[in-house]
């Protein structure tokens, strides 16, 4: 076995209890001491080192990680040279899309960007939001907001730039959206040198090549079921697949096997319009993996 390492930096925060359940699914089983910023790893060819999203690039782009899972939105802030391995959106909290939005009192004069000319604007990624606007070509004051961004308008700011997955809390302070800044996802990033290194690249290769596949069975499961001679063109229209179902002959040649993934939500549906043609001994299955190489 080889006695080297890849040092993998981990979101510590609200991206955290995902990153590590995506990591379970994967086939990794990850430990979190409660004061501990150093998991533990089933494998030994991992470190892994609990860090802010915030700052996960710069530390990858510096070489102090070999690669890390953070937002799009951080790696954009931050304004550093990593490589993207993998965009790891996923229909669980915190690795849905999100929005940076540029958001303003319920009633305010300020309709447009343009209108921001001259005012203050509090936010967390100031970069981002220096970016936007100089490619509006509009000057204003843009401010580090050190948390509860979403009550300062109007007294202590004219605008805010937030990160909104639902709108909840802009609502909830009775804000409104103006525009969009920037939609944002956790990526796989990597250090650009340890790339070159073969050994650590084959690493992240199968670690990129398992998240996804945890990923894509994320809100898939597989069915199986026996269908009779007669009934299998039938059930073959009614299946959608990510591939052709598998069917197979069993003891008795007017019997066959079939096998499938399908999207959960569909199971409902589907299953009693299997039953009605004729599908029997049907069995829903989860799935923790589909990796297509």
């Amino acid at each position: 076995m080889s006695e080297r390492r890849l040092r993998l930096g981990l979101p510590k925060g609200s991206l955290q209890e995902t990153t590590v359940q995506l990591l379970a699914r994967a086939g990794y089983d990850v430990r979190i001491g409660r004061r501990s910023y150093y998991p533990a790893i089933d494998d030994p060819e991992l470190e892994c080192i609990l860090i802010r999203a915030q700052e996960m690039a710069r530390y990858v782009a510096q070489g102090v990680m070999d690669a890390g899972i953070t937002g799009l939105d951080w790696v954009l802030e931050n304004r550093v040279d990593v490589a993207e391995l993998a965009d790891l959106r996923a229909p669980w909290p915190n690795y849905r899309p999100v929005r940076w939005v540029l958001a303003v009192k319920r009633g305010s004069e300020i309709r447009h960007p343009s209108d921001l000319e001259g005012r203050r604007i509090a936010t967390e990624a100031v970069g981002l939001t220096r970016r936007y606007l100089e490619d509006r070509g509009v000057r204003a004051e843009v401010e580090f907001s050190w948390g509860a961004t979403e009550v300062k308008p109007p007294v202590l700011a004219d605008a805010i730039v937030d990160v909104s997955e639902t709108g909840s809390s802009l609502r909830a302070n009775d804000l409104e959206v103006i525009d969009v800044v920037l939609e944002s996802t956790p990526r796989l990033v990597a250090n650009r040198a340890s790339l070159r290194d073969p050994w650590k690249r084959s690493k992240l290769e199968r670690l990129r090549m398992l998240l996804l596949g945890a990923i894509r069975a994320a809100d898939r499961v597989g069915l199986m079921m026996d269908v009779p001679r007669e009934a299998l063109p039938k059930v073959l229209e009614l299946l959608p697949a990510i591939v052709n179902p598998t069917v197979s002959p069993l003891a008795d040649e007017n019997w066959f096997a079939v096998n499938t993934v399908l999207e959960e939500r569909l199971v409902r549906d589907i299953v009693p319009e299997l039953v009605e043609a004729g599908a029997r001994g049907i069995v829903e299955y989860s799935l923790n993996k589909i990796v297509d190489g």
